[in-house]
């Protein structure tokens, strides 16, 4: 990856917007005081206390300059979130700046407290005493150590889950504003019955099972659990769609007899926190932190009065915590319904660039209804509880000002999530249209990178307009959940551009590991110089749709097969010209195009490459070559080595161009997507040896994965 040819401008161009003839500025230190005028030699102590001055300021001078609050070094811890309203904005002239006093030495905006130390009731074993749990109701389901993310006490401790073996339902009295709700028995395997008989023999106070169900996972409260070993919990009626079967897993969590594991802890009621250290911790030199805010900013506008103007600038973020309701979490695509720790609802011109979030037990950040032309850039998100960033709504929008749109996400690290929500996306675009998805470097996370659209089938999708470029997504799966894209997309999104993106190591449970998943009802979309490869079960998957161009993409590597078809209708659902398909194992096509629905599917194949380094005798359909040439498809493409250097170590340059000529290939620079500008950078974003091997570690548990590596 190499420096981006228009940074320079881009810079340029933000700071001429900051720069204006005249600036107030104020300056706000962890050791200042709220009562201080807000100078160097006076600053303020925190966030609340800027935006008091801010407020005075604009009204004085009515926002004529602009604003900056510069911080200076040091930890800010926080009890409560900055709510920004729309009086604390600035304008296109005078926009209000937070940002470092000191750019090489960011100051760290802080959503925990820190623990007093630890005391050791034997060597394997140590507790504090949190008197706010008993005083104050103080609450959280996160623990950091030393800055890292610690388990609470869970069953299994990791690896495989328990596998339920059959699920009754109960109706339960009593029907919600979200559903009905009941009471279900979970039957787990004979094995897990023993250990859970075990477990929770005395109480079931507190335990939480959570279950990993295709794409999707559900956290309930144990109500008890049975002499079986059977455990009964209380929640949201499954869906119809996706019932519990023998392929969902659970564990239980947050109960004292999981504490068994390094780097386990469980918080009892009278206050007292037990862990279990990893080796080489000492308690000299352990700092354990722990949540007491769920977000760091709320910034609020009104539908006809939005926030404007502001920028933060050179800040970090980290610890905020979550919290299960007593009804527990629900089934859901994407942990659509989980919050972020930093939230943006009508507001416009917002930016956020060199900040870093991490630490969270949410998404880190959520552009909500009525947000428009936002910028994040050159942002590190890491450590984070489900996804990276949210982009629009779940409900349809009642009007264009509603509809979020506009929003620029370009040059950011989005790595190490799920942690709490399994299935949150690195980037999730629901009802929004017309943002930027650009030059962005995704990774470890246990469902889908980039996620576009929300609306199942054909019909009203404000989705359109979208693109998603230049990106480099991988390491995605990790063989923990089904059904995922490196890049998904749902319902009709014209003018939705998917290109140079490079894709690999999509790995899935069950199945379903896919580098690009058009899934239902998608339209209209066009996916070209794309390399995607080495995913479990395809390179590209279309569920179902119409009108979608696939063109110039490099497909190659991937275990089950290249290409994969659901569902077969009667109008075009895709054309597919002018691609590189590279086998080495499995199948060209795979799924229904192997049945004879398959052959019913309404698609356009010409002007591709094919190249097995195994046989592709019957490959097609189940046909030979010449077979499928006779009903019409791939009539001017070519079986022929498209001569990459080395695809095996994920080197697809051309050592000849003679092949991709004949099919009219046009060469793209795959290493230009990713992150740009300084070294320092984008070396934040490379994978360490220690991430791959785990990565394959985790992959070869899944036994159908195994001899890939």
């Amino acid at each position: 990856m190499v420096k981006h040819p228009g940074i320079a401008l881009f810079l340029y161009l933000i700071g001429a917007a900051q720069v204006t003839l005249s600036a107030e500025k104020l300056y706000v230190a962890p050791h200042g005081d709220d009562g201080n005028p807000g100078t160097y030699a006076k600053p303020l102590a925190s966030l609340a206390g800027a935006q008091y001055r801010i407020r005075q300021i604009s009204v004085q001078n009515s926002k004529k300059d602009t604003i900056y609050v510069h911080m200076l070094p040091g930890t800010y811890y926080l009890s409560n979130p900055l709510v920004v309203t729309p009086t604390d904005g600035g304008t296109i002239d005078a926009p209000v700046i937070y940002t470092a006093a000191d750019e090489t030495s960011k100051p760290r905006l802080h959503g925990g407290i820190k623990l007093d130390r630890f005391e050791a009731i034997s060597p394997t074993l140590w507790r504090v005493h949190i008197p706010q749990v008993t005083q104050l109701g103080l609450r959280f389901e996160q623990l950091y150590i030393n800055g890292q993310r610690r388990v609470r006490a869970r069953t299994p401790n990791e690896g495989y889950f328990f596998k339920v073996d059959s699920v009754k339902q109960i109706a339960f009295s009593g029907r919600s504003q979200t559903g009905l709700f009941v009471n279900k028995r979970i039957v787990p395997s004979p094995s897990a019955q023993n250990t859970i008989k075990q477990l929770l023999n005395d109480t079931v106070d507190g335990a939480l099972a959570v279950f990993h169900q295709k794409w999707t996972i559900a956290k309930e409260f144990v109500h008890y659990a049975d002499p079986h070993g059977n455990i009964h919990v209380i929640g949201k009626e499954m869906p119809s769609w996706n019932t519990m079967d023998s392929k969902t897993r659970f564990y239980i969590e947050n109960h004292p007899h999981a504490l068994d594991a390094p780097g386990e802890w469980f918080l009892a009621n009278d206050g007292y926190l037990y862990y279990i250290p990893i080796p080489g911790e000492s308690i000299t030199h352990t700092e354990a932190v722990v949540p007491t805010i769920d977000k760091f900013i709320i910034i609020q506008g009104e539908k006809q009065n939005p926030v404007k103007h502001l920028i933060f600038k050179n800040l970090i973020f980290s610890v905020s915590g979550s919290h299960t309701p007593k009804e527990g979490i629900p089934l859901g695509q994407a942990a659509n319904a989980v919050d972020a720790a930093i939230t943006v609802e009508h507001a416009n011109n917002i930016t956020f660039t060199n900040c870093e979030i991490s630490n969270t037990a949410t998404y880190a950040l959520w552009f909500k209804a009525g947000s428009h032309k936002n910028v994040v850039s050159q942002c590190h998100f890491h450590d984070l509880g489900a996804g990276g960033i949210k982009i629009g709504t779940t409900n349809l929008p009642a009007d264009t000002v509603e509809l979020v749109r506009h929003i620029t996400v370009d040059n950011n690290i989005i790595q190490h999530g799920g942690y709490t929500y399994a299935d949150g996306v690195g980037i999730a675009i629901f009802h929004a249209s017309d943002n930027k998805i650009s030059h962005n470097d995704i990774a470890d996370f246990r469902y889908s990178g980039i996620s576009v659209g929300w609306t199942w089938g054909y019909g009203e999708s404000p989705a359109k307009r979208n693109q998603i470029v230049h990106n480099h997504i991988h390491h995605l799966g990790w063989a923990e959940l089904s059904d995922m894209g490196g890049i998904y997309t749902l319902g009709p999104s014209e003018g939705t551009v998917i290109a140079n993106n490079v894709i690999h190591h999509v790995f899935a449970f069950d199945y379903g590991g896919w580098g690009i998943y058009t899934d239902e009802g998608t339209s209209h979309i066009l996916i070209e110089n794309n390399l995607v490869y080495r995913c479990s079960n395809a390179g590209y998957m279309h569920h179902y749709g119409r009108d979608n161009t696939i063109r110039n993409n490099i497909f190659a590597l991937n275990i089950e097969s290249q290409l994969q078809l659901g569902k077969a209708e009667d109008h075009r659902s895709f054309t597919f010209t002018g691609n590189i398909v590279y086998v080495d194992s499995g199948s060209v096509f795979n799924s229904t195009w192997h049945s004879d629905e398959g052959l019913k599917a309404v698609t356009t194949f010409d002007r591709n490459c094919y190249w097995g380094i195994s046989s592709l005798e019957n490959a097609y359909h189940g046909m030979d070559f010449a077979a499928w040439n006779a009903r019409g498809q791939d009539r001017s493409s070519v079986i022929a080595d498209p001569m990459f250097s080395d695809p095996k170590q994920g080197n697809f340059h051309l050592k000849s161009a003679q092949v991709a000529r004949r099919i009219g290939f046009e060469w793209f620079d795959y290493t230009q997507s990713g992150v740009y500008g300084e070294p320092s950078w984008i070396s934040k974003a490379q994978f360490s040896k220690q991430m791959t091997d785990q990565f394959e570690q985790y992959v070869r548990k899944n036994d159908e994965f195994f001899a890939y590596f």
